[in-house]
């Protein structure tokens, strides 16, 4: 029965304050017998994308590159599983928003780049995202076999299913989601409640348990909501974090129990996959 810990943690100005508060998190969840740690989205930086600003490109990394290679490290030493989400840089004019997953032995197993790039005020994402090409993946790990989605995927119910017929059992969704000052008082339980409600019903769906990491604290006009949680495969929340509180969360997956959920509950056999051709038009005319 594995252990997973979401860090839901509030971000310096700094990359390097980030990148230390954070293994230093790792550290403790591991201390604590958590063996899958994950981070919140782009857990280097505070949120940059509340503005168009082309200083910002500065901020991504190689992936592959130094800061994966220290989460090998760091792996091998706590035997844990690591899910950590950070800005690429692909290439000259080509930046991407990913997750990469390293196994407990420190190998690196690969990364995924999120496929749905929002745009919104507060949200300038398309200005800084090219939009994922590396598919919708699922890899096996000491503790279990995991998915990772980020952020604005978890409002696609395709994601979720793409991600648990490759064999997911844990979908984990990396996030930097809050409440716009203007929008809170009017709009803002509605929002949490659509964002949490959205979620579970992917790990009813897909038989899955669902993770999902967001970060605490505010930035420029945004007040991210936390509330990292788990929910389990009958979508009941078995963990969840304060609001607007730093917070290391765990919770004890039952991977057996899901196996034997799926027997009973055999979503997968019962699809008619000869009745969806649609669903890859982009409007049923």
């Amino acid at each position: 029965m594995p252990r997973i810990a979401l860090l839901q943690l509030s971000a310096s100005p700094e990359p390097p304050k980030n990148i230390a508060k954070t293994e230093a998190s790792i550290r403790k969840a591991a201390s604590n017998g958590a063996q899958i740690i994950c981070t919140q989205e782009l857990f280097t930086t505070e949120y940059f994308c509340t503005k168009q600003a082309t200083a910002h490109f500065d901020l991504a990394n190689k992936i592959p590159g130094k800061l994966t290679e220290s989460h090998q490290q760091l792996a091998r030493e706590l035997g844990v599983v690591i899910v950590a989400s950070g800005f690429e840089k692909r290439a000259t004019g080509i930046y991407h928003n990913s997750a990469w997953v390293i196994d407990a032995d420190g190998s690196y197993l690969g990364h995924y780049r999120k496929m749905h790039i929002p745009q919104d005020p507060g949200f300038e994402e398309k200005f800084y995202f090219t939009p994922g090409d590396t598919g919708y993946k699922a890899w096996n790990t000491r503790f279990g076999k995991i998915g990772v989605l980020i952020c604005w995927d978890q409002w696609y119910p395709e994601a979720a299913r793409l991600t648990a017929l490759a064999g997911a059992e844990i979908l984990i969704y990396p996030t930097a989601i809050g409440w716009l000052t203007k929008e809170k008082e009017e709009l803002g339980e509605a929002q949490h409640n659509a964002w949490e409600t959205v979620q579970c019903g992917h790990a009813v769906a897909n038989s899955c348990y669902v993770a999902s990491i967001n970060r605490t604290g505010i930035e420029d006009n945004t007040e991210f909501w936390g509330q990292s949680f788990v929910s389990n495969h009958y979508g009941q929340i078995v963990a969840k974090a304060p609001s607007s509180e730093e917070c290391i969360l765990t919770a004890d997956l039952d991977l057996d129990a899901l196996e034997q959920h799926r027997r009973i509950w055999p979503f997968f056999r019962d699809r008619r996959i000869d009745s969806y051709e649609n669903i890859s038009k982009r409007f049923i005319d």
